[in-house]
């Protein structure tokens, strides 16, 4: 006898399933009876989390990505070190009656919705008194009734002035409308009538040979590009933008760093100099204040180069940033040169002055000379 499997039931709940197998001892085969038993140990919720190592009130998402991770870990063919068929026969079933847990809480939620969903928010008295007069009013019936007619008629107003409030404003939008087309139209005369005016004037003039002597008459229209590789229809459209003073928005952006930036180095080439040289502790103090202002400013400027870069069409004309330090420094250096040209003027002015002074001659001098030719005569 190699193996025989016997069923033996307990009871209904917890069969025991008995496995006979055999060995053999002095050329007899002896039988061994294994027991295994499917009952079940009812758990609580609780074990059931611990189990799983999840918290109560958890999803069921978090509770099958746990109940994989620790099925990997324990399951007893992954071939781990942790591996155990005891460990992993808990984890399953507190798995599967979390699950059940979990399914049954929902419904019972998705239950409660539904019926909080079918009960009306609040509940109209349903007395006889208050089924008539659309539930207006309180007493008697014929105040009641008395009520019900002054709520009808308030009502009745209101709309009447609803109505006409919206007749009013339906006028005031055609109005506004039927104006607006009469300003176009007298617009749209005005353009007319000196568009014929001037053609009146250009064919009195044709008529009376003004334009006889004008370069090119005769000749056909230069109408496209002589370079050939440019589209024509591209480089007209250009022209035409460009007659009409549209830029684009590269050049324009363009334009303003460079009004920026130059504008930000005077600015601080002038408050250098209003500083002077040397320096006071106050002075210094404003003056790295300066510095600071100014580094703000070249950083909001860095931000615009960043958008121009962006909308320029081609590479080479892209923008470097500008450095606050050798924006500084350059600035340092620029006052440092106009200070050498003031001294070598105030130089200059001194050394004519001092020439002048040579040039000038005493009074005893002069006086001396004269009666010296006095004795020559």
């Amino acid at each position: 006898m190699k193996l025989i499997s016997i069923l033996l039931t307990q009871n209904t709940r917890s069969p025991l399933y008995v496995f006979v197998t055999s060995s053999r001892i002095l050329g007899y085969e002896v039988p061994k009876f294994c027991y295994y038993s499917t009952s079940r140990h009812k758990r609580s919720i609780k074990e059931c989390y611990r189990i799983l190592n999840v918290s109560e009130g958890c999803s069921a998402d978090e509770v099958r990505d746990s109940y994989k991770t620790l099925a990997k870990k324990y399951h007893p063919d992954s071939g781990a070190t942790t591996a155990s068929t005891t460990m992993f026969v808990q984890i399953d079933e507190a798995y599967r009656d979390l699950l059940t847990h979990l399914a049954k809480e929902s419904k019972k939620a998705q239950t409660m919705e539904d019926d909080e969903e079918k009960t009306p928010d609040y509940k109209m008295p349903q007395h006889r008194q208050y089924l008539s007069y659309e539930g207006v009013g309180f007493g008697t019936p014929s105040q009641r009734q008395r009520q019900y007619v002054q709520f009808r008629v308030d009502r009745a107003t209101d709309q009447v002035l609803n109505f006409r409030k919206q007749k009013l404003e339906q006028q005031y939008a055609e109005n506004s409308l039927i104006a607006k087309d009469v300003k176009h139209s007298k617009k749209v005369k005005t353009t007319q009538a000196i568009e014929r005016l001037v053609e009146d004037l250009i064919q009195e003039s044709m008529a009376k040979g003004d334009f006889d002597n004008l370069s090119g008459k005769g000749k056909p229209l230069n109408k496209f590009s002589s370079c050939p590789h440019i589209d024509p229809m591209t480089h007209n459209l250009n022209r035409i933008l460009m007659d009409n003073g549209y830029q684009p928005e590269w050049i324009l952006l363009q334009k303003d760093i460079r009004e920026t930036i130059e504008k930000l180095r005077q600015d601080l080439l002038a408050s250098r100099k209003k500083l002077g040289d040397p320096m006071t502790y106050r002075q210094e103090n404003q003056w790295m204040e300066i510095c600071e202002t100014f580094r703000g400013d070249i950083t909001k400027l860095n931000k615009k180069i960043n958008d121009f870069n962006l909308v320029v069409p081609l590479l080479s004309r892209q923008m470097v940033h500008f450095n606050v330090d050798k924006e500084i420094s350059r600035a340092e250096r620029a006052f440092l040169a106009l200070q050498e040209e003031m001294y070598a003027a105030n130089k200059m002015n001194d050394n004519a002055s001092e020439k002048m002074d040579d040039k000038q001659v005493k009074p005893t001098e002069v006086f001396l000379n004269w009666i010296k030719q006095l004795k020559k005569f």
